[in-house]
């Protein structure tokens, strides 16, 4: 690979780095052709950006990203590496996971997932169960919606009973 182009690699690399607040490092080298097509279709189809990487060229990329730091990858970036951008964090993990039940591979590597680092494939199961931004958001307005509705509830229910007891007074006296 010419020097130009390692150049413009490094660049493209950086500038996802840049953009993506989610990755995971993978091990799919054992992966035959067909296997690696089915993982390229159903990441396709997740959302995920599935990328063949050299690890010097991403060390070196990972190294130009200006306040992020990926130093705890570094040790990870041996052998064969893909990376996998996302927009949600726990994509990948519920996507290798099911990959997974037909396959060894692939193996995750680490992860950075909203200025955290995960290292390691032991830790899929809890990478699996971690909720994206847009998740948690929705659970904040659910416990805030919660309390309002049983008051509002309440009220409704009180306002027909008030009606009703109200409604049996006046008739009793007449």
């Amino acid at each position: 690979m010419r020097k130009d182009d390692k150049k413009q690699l490094i660049n493209s690399l950086t500038q996802q780095l840049e953009e993506n607040s989610n990755f995971y490092l993978t091990d799919i080298a054992a992966l035959n052709a067909e296997d690696t097509s089915n993982l390229r279709r159903l990441s396709f189809k997740n959302g995920i950006q599935l990328v063949m990487v050299k690890n010097t060229l991403l060390r070196k990329a990972m190294e130009n990203v200006e306040g992020k730091d990926f130093s705890e990858l570094y040790p990870t970036l041996v052998g064969n590496t893909a990376i996998m951008f996302t927009e949600a964090g726990n994509a990948p993990a519920k996507m290798i996971k099911e990959f997974r039940k037909k396959n060894d591979k692939p193996l995750v590597k680490g992860a950075f997932i909203e200025e955290s680092v995960y290292l390691g494939d032991e830790q899929l199961d809890f990478l699996v169960s971690i909720k994206s931004k847009d998740e948690l958001i929705a659970d904040i307005i659910a416990l805030l919606q919660s309390p309002v509705k049983n008051v509002v509830s309440s009220l409704q229910s009180g306002g027909n009973t008030l009606t009703g007891i109200l409604k049996t007074l006046s008739e009793k006296e007449s």
